[in-house]
């Protein structure tokens, strides 16, 4: 190695020595710096067919390492393209980092191949947004990006550099400098007191977590929390599977009753958004006594009785250790109830022998094929709202979707950042037919790098999370219909992948069988119902 590199190797080293193993992008001429800097430091390049799977899966192995993924898009278009997957990754506090070219600084202003200030576009999305102005700076503002995406609330951060200084050059570094993120504040001794007589006195306490602890590694200071304190547990997003299935104070199909009947709510590492009515009745009690313990007050739009802020994973410890407290048998009883009654009213579903096939029934023999670390990537509307129901993981990490933001499109790209993260598990992507069409084509980087993943698509011939509401709501649907029984499998087979359609409940796992066999990125069609309606209860707006 020679003792300078231009600013593209200077960034490429900074990224490695900071744990970064894989690069998504779209081959650009404004960033072929930072691929061959790449490419010298034996990072593995992953080319995708839309810039926005590039981003989205840079987001999509951050959901499932907890490290910070990274992409590398040209300027213009390659950045306009990738800014749903920032709008996602900071909905969702995925801690990514995109990186853009830049028309060159020495013609700025004067009309150069896609110029546009991308700073001005991005920065309400991202933790940081900046551009590079010297090849000097390269190395350190690389690895202050990283820092700052990993750190506190985790989120996405964004660098353009402009051409010429992607081609200028500085010393290399030596590597003296180690990555460590700010996690926070250690927490208050008084507030987790306080917190702790709260839990001790109440009669019918709840928890409900998120996200934000899979960011901040706490999914076992969690589970110690809700096991010394008895305490029944639901979650949303990235905290599914901090307890496994069957376990005693696991309650997914009793939330109903768990939030809208507790007197004191522990709210932790979620925000009160849609998903909980925003901490209202009927989904929150009104007179429940709340305790925030989160990163931050972000989108916690009611006044707790206790906010604990700052270091989620040390809170979550200091909380476990101040507190213990005999079983509740009557209330945990009663949720028993709740639970084991939502369960059984959905056997009707889950056992259709109907064709098309009900999703629900597709989803149930998808969830009975998998390993028990087998990966689930959600994406979709309906569908996906069905598997969302039914899929239980046994631990954290193991089911991914596109979150509170929604953007379809995105499965592909994290199932892609999925089986590259752990080759030697099962991957199975659970595609809507609308949201299949958004990156259909991204089966053709799966070929060409050798990604064996396997798609599931539940495909009804229409976009039922808007058919069914709008013929509910409005006696109509206007653009909710797609041409049924389209040849998916068939796209895929042309493009160098397995596919079968499947029409029939009884031929599902024998196709999943030999999906998994073809050692190929795969597609099993499955022709659904199209008049199955999710029983939702949110609202979706």
């Amino acid at each position: 190695m020679s003792d300078s590199a231009n600013a593209g190797e200077l960034i490429a080293l900074a990224l490695k020595r900071s744990g970064v193993s894989h690069l998504f992008t779209l081959n650009g001429g404004h960033i072929w710096p930072i691929l061959t800097g790449a490419a010298e430091h034996g990072i593995r390049i992953v080319d995708v067919r839309h810039e926005q799977s590039a981003a989205f899966a840079a987001e999509g192995w951050a959901k499932v390492t907890r490290e910070c993924g990274v992409a590398a898009v040209t300027a213009g278009p390659g950045v306009t393209n990738s800014i749903s997957a920032l709008a996602q990754a900071q909905a969702g506090d995925s801690p990514m980092f995109l990186i853009g070219g830049r028309a060159p600084e020495a013609r700025w202003g004067m009309g150069s191949l896609q110029e546009m200030d991308h700073v001005a576009v991005v920065q309400s999305l991202t933790k940081k947004a900046v551009t590079l102005r010297s090849a000097e700076q390269s190395y350190p503002v690389a690895a202050d990006c990283i820092r700052t995406a990993l750190s506190r609330r985790t989120g996405p951060v964004f660098m353009d550099i402009p051409l010429d200084v992607f081609f200028g050059s500085d010393e290399i570094p030596e590597a003296t400098e180690h990555l460590i993120a700010d996690h926070g504040p250690l927490p208050d001794p008084d507030a987790i007191e306080k917190a702790a007589r709260l839990v001790r006195e109440a009669k019918r306490p709840a928890v409900m977590a998120g996200g934000s602890v899979w960011w901040a590694h706490a999914e076992e200071e969690l589970k110690r929390l809700v096991e010394v304190a008895h305490l029944p547990l639901n979650v949303n997003g990235l905290a599914r599977g901090v307890l496994p299935p069957g376990h005693p104070l696991f309650f997914p199909r009793a939330r109903g009753p768990a939030l809208g009947e507790a007197d004191l709510i522990l709210v932790i590492g979620v925000p009160l958004d849609f998903r909980l009515n925003w901490g209202q009745s009927p989904v929150f009690a009104d007179d429940a006594r709340l305790v925030f313990i989160d990163v931050d007050d972000l989108r916690k739009h009611k006044a707790p009785d206790v906010a604990i802020y700052g270091d989620l994973k040390a809170s979550l410890a200091a909380l476990a250790a101040a507190v213990e407290t005999p079983e509740r048998t009557e209330w945990l009883a009663h949720l028993r109830e709740a639970e084991a009654a939502a369960r059984a009213r959905d056997t009707a579903m889950t056992s259709s022998d109907s064709s098309p096939v009900h999703p629900a029934r597709l989803i149930a023999e998808v969830n009975r094929f998998g390993d028990p670390d087998a990966i689930y990537v959600g994406d979709g509307g309906d569908f996906v709202s069905f598997a969302g129901r039914l899929i239980e993981r046994p631990k954290p990490g193991l089911w991914i979707d596109p979150g509170p933001f929604g953007c379809l499109g995105s499965g592909a790209a994290y199932a892609m950042a999925a089986k590259l993260a752990h080759p030697d598990r099962q991957v199975i992507l659970l595609s809507g037919d609308g949201a299949f069409g958004f990156s259909a084509m991204e089966f053709d980087t799966m070929v060409r790098h050798r990604i064996p993943v396997v798609c599931v698509v539940g495909n009804n011939g229409i976009w039922a999370l808007e058919k069914h509401p709008m013929e509910s709501m409005l006696g109509m649907s206007v653009a909710a219909d797609l041409a049924p029984r389209t040849r998916y499998d068939k796209v895929v087979e042309a493009l160098g992948g397995y596919g079968e359609m499947v029409e029939r409940p009884n031929q599902i796992r024998p196709a999943l069988d030999r999906a998994f066999a073809s050692g190929l990125p795969a597609c099993i069609n499955v022709i659904c119902d199209p008049k199955a309606e999710y029983p939702r209860s949110s609202v979706l707006m």
